[in-house]
C-alpha cells in the first residue's frame, strides 16, 4: 500500500511539472525565468500594503540625467522601480538613512516618508517604474 501512495504521488508530481513546463514552453523554444525580487516591506522596513479600493497599476519609465536630484516627495500608494541603468541614491529625509541602487537592482519604495533620489553616476539613471493607485490619484506627492 506504502508503495502504491508513494507511486502515486511521483507520478502526480511529474504530471503537475509537465504541465507546467508545457504551459511556458508551448513551442518548444526554452524559456527562462531569473526571480528579481521577492519582499515583504519597503525600502524603510515597512509592511507593503495595497489600496483598498478600485485599485490602477500606472507603469512609467524614467530617465535621470547624471547629477540631477529629485525633489523631496513621498508616495501615498507602493511604487515599485526596477533600475536598468545608473546608480541612484535615495535619501530617507526623515531619518537620513542613504541607499544606493545600480543597474538590476529593484527598488521598493518607502509608503507616505519624505525622500529625493540623486543620480550620483556618470550614466542617466534609466528606471521602470510601477506604481499601485486608488484611481484616478497621483502617487507622487512634493514638499511645499
Amino acid at each position: 500500500m506504502r508503495k502504491i501512495l508513494v507511486s502515486t504521488t511521483l507520478l502526480l508530481a511529474a504530471a503537475l511539472s509537465a504541465t507546467a513546463a508545457y504551459a511556458l514552453d508551448a513551442s518548444g523554444t526554452p524559456v527562462v525565468v531569473t526571480p528579481l525580487a521577492s519582499r515583504t516591506e519597503t525600502a524603510s522596513g515597512q509592511p507593503i500594503t495595497l489600496p483598498q479600493k478600485n485599485v490602477q497599476v500606472l507603469v512609467s519609465s524614467f530617465e535621470i540625467a547624471p547629477g540631477a536630484t529629485l525633489p523631496v516627495h513621498k508616495h501615498p500608494f507602493p511604487r515599485y522601480a526596477y533600475v536598468q541603468g545608473g546608480t541612484l541614491q535615495v535619501t530617507n529625509v526623515e531619518t537620513g538613512k542613504s541607499t544606493t541602487y545600480k543597474s538590476g537592482d529593484f527598488i521598493i519604495e518607502m509608503i507616505g516618508q519624505w525622500h529625493q533620489a540623486t543620480n550620483v553616476g556618470a550614466d542617466p539613471v534609466k528606471l521602470l517604474v510601477i506604481d499601485q493607485v486608488e484611481e484616478g490619484t497621483k502617487n507622487t506627492v512634493l514638499r511645499q
